[in-house]
């Protein structure tokens, strides 16, 4: 269910949604009078912050992380005097995942009925794909802090995202593997917009570093698919020297279906969607060695330490910082803009990120005090992530490189920062 982040700490996640346009909503993305007014009338002064988080669904292991950064993001924007001299308001609903259309729709009408000055989440390539058209309809700014689809870049002029595109990602994936020796290489991949699109990127490069890609190629099992053993048979047939899986959170019945088969399991590679803890779901040392990436700068120490005071009960951090990132960049944006209306923060957006090649600052209460003095701004925060492009992409950003320990714990190893 919706709720309202301003009075209830949520540690839960989210993903995108469809929206059908209906004339009551059609004005929530420049606001109505007694809520501010849109950049072509006069000045918004209430920030309201939207979140389009899957709380539920094949992308729920990765909501609490993100949800905590979002309402820590809030809590150190007000602590530093919020927006226009006002506190900023929130208010998330639950999108579920793709295969739950209903309550896609249902979550971003719901947010959209709050008249957001901006909508924050939305971490699901495919979701986005089919929400995108109304959202952009309304004009309101969508900042997704984890949809990493190449084919999100320039999709609109009211879409941004705090990641990279996949085109960063399986670039490293496949040059991890290539490090490591693999000479056969099966991939088993979901029909998903995210996962196919890091399947071909990885397919492509490795090929063309000499590994055979023995089984995969175009092959792919349909995300609600819950027994995997013809799908192991198919791949150990092949005999491969290592796997990669992407998936979702069919991930656990696939690798120990993997297992089951005889395939090694020493050898596997992750990407972003299922590079998680496992040390309460898989037996001790099952994924030992095992490798995968992550978009984004890893969360520090103390970053970890913050989010926990939201939520006790964090061990998945995955786009924590890209998510902390949209929310500040955005509030900046309207600081800097002058106006908490849609517009004005989609068009002063690029500007705070760097594209003016501001003064840098690296939390919202430095950047506030350089905004007060009348200075351009370069924020520079959790992802550490480059200026947005031409097509609303980081212009770098970092790809994290990480081994699983013998408690199925996914430990940094390396990062690799990358143009994108």
């Amino acid at each position: 269910m919706p709720r309202n982040t301003a009075s209830k700490t949520l540690a839960v996640i989210a993903t995108c949604l469809s929206l059908v346009a209906i004339p009551a909503l059609t004005a929530c993305g420049t606001s109505s009078a007694g809520s501010g007014a849109s950049a072509s009338s006069s000045k918004r002064t209430d920030f309201m912050l939207g979140g389009l988080f899957p709380e539920t669904g094949s992308l729920s292991y990765v909501a609490p992380g993100q949800m905590a950064a979002f309402n820590l993001a809030v809590k150190d924007i007000n602590a530093a005097g919020g927006v226009l001299g006002n506190s900023i308001t929130s208010y998330i609903a639950d999108v579920n995942d793709a295969d739950h259309a209903d309550q896609n729709t249902a979550a971003v009408q719901s947010v959209l009925s709050k008249k957001p000055s901006v909508i924050v989440g939305n971490p699901s390539s495919g979701v986005v794909k089919n929400t995108y058209h109304e959202i952009e309809a309304l004009k309101v700014p969508l900042i997704s802090n984890g949809a990493t689809a190449a084919s999100l870049s320039g999709i609109s002029d009211y879409f941004f995202r705090t990641v990279p595109p996949d085109t960063v990602q399986g670039a490293v994936l496949a040059d991890t593997i290539v490090q490591d020796g693999v000479q056969n290489l099966a991939i088993a991949c979901f029909n998903d917009e995210a996962g196919i699109g890091i399947r071909d990127i990885v397919a492509k490069r490795v090929e063309a570093a000499g590994v055979n890609v023995v089984y995969g190629q175009k092959d792919t099992f349909d995300p609600t698919e819950k027994n995997f053993g013809a799908l192991a048979s198919s791949i150990k047939a092949t005999s491969p020297d290592a796997v990669l899986v992407v998936a979702f959170d069919q991930t656990i019945p696939l690798v120990k279906s993997l297992a089951s088969a005889g395939v090694d399991t020493k050898k596997l590679y992750f990407f972003d969607g299922n590079m998680s803890d496992y040390s309460k779901t898989l037996d001790k040392g099952f994924l030992a060695g095992d490798k995968g990436t992550i978009p984004g700068a890893t969360a520090t120490d103390d970053f970890r330490k913050r989010l926990k005071s939201i939520d006790s009960s964090l061990t998945t951090y995955t786009f924590s910082a890209e998510t902390y990132d949209a929310v500040v960049l955005a509030a900046l944006a309207a600081q800097e803009g002058g106006s908490a209306d849609s517009e004005t923060i989609r068009k002063t957006l690029p500007a705070v990120s760097g594209t003016d090649n501001g003064s840098k600052c690296s939390t919202y209460k430095q950047c506030l005090a350089l905004i007060k003095q009348g200075k351009h701004i370069a924020y520079r925060g959790k992802a550490s992530i480059g200026a947005f492009n031409k097509q609303h992409d980081p212009s770098s950003a970092s790809i994290g490189v990480y081994t699983y320990d013998a408690n199925n714990m996914p430990q940094f190893d390396h990062s690799q920062q990358g143009s994108v």
